[in-house]
C-alpha cells in the first residue's frame, strides 16, 4: 500500500483548455478537465501517484484488461458552494464501493482513505473547472484496469488507476420513460451485479439499443431466475412511491449495485418520518398499483443522474403513465434538499459532505 504520507509528484499542463469551454453547453462525460492521476500497481505494492496533463495513455495489444474484463470503476461529483468552497457527497461510500469491486474482480485494494484523499487531491489542481451554473457539477471518474501484457486467463499482477474530471450539466434534461425488462439479464446471484465493474454496462448495451428503438429511455432489470423481481434501472437504482409509501429492492441481493445517492435518499427519507421500505418488490405488485392509480411517483437515483423522475413505464406492450412530475411531493423535496445540500445552501445536518 501507499505510505501513510502521500507523495504525489505534481506536472501541472503548460496549456489548460479551460477557456475553450463553452460552459452553457456541456454534454455530459465529453469535455474533459486539464489533468489526471495515475497511479500503477506492481511487483504487489502501489507506486507512488502522478498528478499530470490529461491525454492519451498507451496500452500493450495484449494489455489482460481488454480481453478479460478485469476492470472497475466509480462516479463522484464535486461542487462549488456559494463562497467558493468545493465540496464531495459523501466520497467514503464510493471508496468502500471501490474496494468491494476490486476483491469481487481479484484486483488490488486502495485503502479508503488513501482513495478519498487521491480523489481530493485531483478535484483540488482542476477546481477551477467546476462550473457555477445551477445543476452542473465536476463529474468525477476514478477506475482501475489490468496492465498485464499477457493472453492468458488469470487475474494480472500489475494494475493502473487513473482518476479524471469532466465538467457535466445534467443527465436527464426531461423525466424518462423506462421498460421493465423480462427476457435479458443484467446480473444473476453469485455473479458481478454488485461490483461495478465494466463488464456489467458492456454487457447492458443491446438490451438497452433494442429499449431505445421502441422509445423507452432505460431498462428496469428484473431478477435473472424468473424476471419476477424488480431489481436497478440501467444508470441508477429505482424506488418507488406507493400508497404514499417509499419503496425500493432490499440490496440484500448480491445482484444489485449499492447505490450512493439511494442509500441517502433513503436515508433522508427516515429522517423526515417518511415510512421506507427496502424489500423485494415483485413487478406484479407495481403493475397492479399502477393500474389502481396508487403509484404517485417513480424515479431513478444514482450519482451521473441525481434524481431522475419517471413519467411512464412499458410492460408487455402496455404504457403506464405516472402522474405529473410537478405533483410529486417526496422526490421532489428530496432533490431540492440533494441539491442545495452539495452546493452548501443548507446546513449538512447528516455530515455527508467533504471539503476538498
Amino acid at each position: 500500500m501507499l505510505n501513510e504520507t502521500l507523495s504525489i509528484k505534481i506536472n501541472k499542463t503548460q496549456n489548460s483548455k479551460i477557456e475553450s469551454v463553452d460552459w452553457e453547453n456541456l454534454p455530459f462525460g465529453k469535455v474533459f478537465s486539464d489533468h489526471m492521476l495515475v497511479m500503477d500497481y506492481k511487483e504487489g505494492a502501489w507506486g507512488n501517484p502522478e498528478i499530470k496533463p490529461f491525454g492519451p495513455m498507451s496500452l500493450h495489444p495484449a494489455t489482460s484488461a481488454i480481453h478479460y474484463g478485469q476492470s472497475v470503476f466509480e462516479g463522484m461529483k464535486a461542487n462549488r458552494t456559494g463562497d467558493g468552497k468545493v465540496l464531495l457527497f459523501r466520497p467514503e461510500m464510493n471508496a468502500k464501493r471501490f474496494a468491494e469491486s476490486c476483491e469481487r474482480m481479484c484486483m488490488p485494494a486502495i485503502a479508503e482513505d488513501v482513495f478519498t484523499e487521491l480523489v481530493k487531491r485531483i478535484v483540488d489542481i482542476d477546481r477551477n473547472w467546476i462550473p457555477n451554473k445551477e445543476g452542473y457539477s465536476l463529474y468525477v471518474r476514478p477506475f482501475m484496469f489490468a496492465t498485464d501484457d499477457f493472453i492468458g486467463i488469470k487475474s494480472s499482477d500489475t494494475y493502473t488507476f487513473v482518476i479524471f474530471t469532466c465538467p457535466v450539466g445534467v443527465y436527464y434534461s426531461s423525466p424518462i420513460n423506462v421498460k421493465i425488462e423480462e427476457f435479458y439479464t443484467r446480473a444473476s446471484q453469485g455473479g458481478v451485479g454488485r461490483a461495478k465493474t465494466a463488464g456489467n454496462y458492456g454487457a447492458s448495451l443491446y438490451p438497452a439499443k433494442k429499449g431505445n428503438e421502441e422509445g423507452f429511455h432505460q431498462l428496469i432489470w428484473t431478477d435473472g431466475i424468473e424476471h419476477k423481481y424488480i431489481e436497478e434501472s440501467g444508470t441508477m437504482n429505482v424506488m418507488f412511491v406507493v400508497d404514499g409509501k417509499l419503496i425500493t429492492p432490499s440490496e440484500d441481493s448480491d445482484t444489485i449495485l449499492k447505490g450512493v445517492t439511494k442509500r441517502s435518499v433513503v436515508e433522508i427519507a427516515q429522517h423526515w418520518g417518511i415510512t421506507v421500505e427496502e424489500r423485494k418488490i415483485t413487478v406484479d405488485e407495481i403493475i397492479t398499483a399502477l393500474k389502481e392509480d396508487r403509484v404517485s411517483e417513480a424515479f431513478g437515483a444514482g450519482t451521473a443522474a441525481t434524481i431522475a423522475p419517471i413519467a411512464k413505464i412499458g410492460f408487455r406492450g402496455e404504457l403506464y403513465e405516472l402522474p405529473a412530475v410537478k405533483t410529486r411531493e417526496i422526490s421532489n423535496k428530496v432533490s431540492s434538499y440533494l441539491s442545495d445540500l452539495k452546493v452548501g445552501s443548507i446546513e449538512d445536518e447528516m455530515n455527508w459532505c467533504v471539503a476538498v
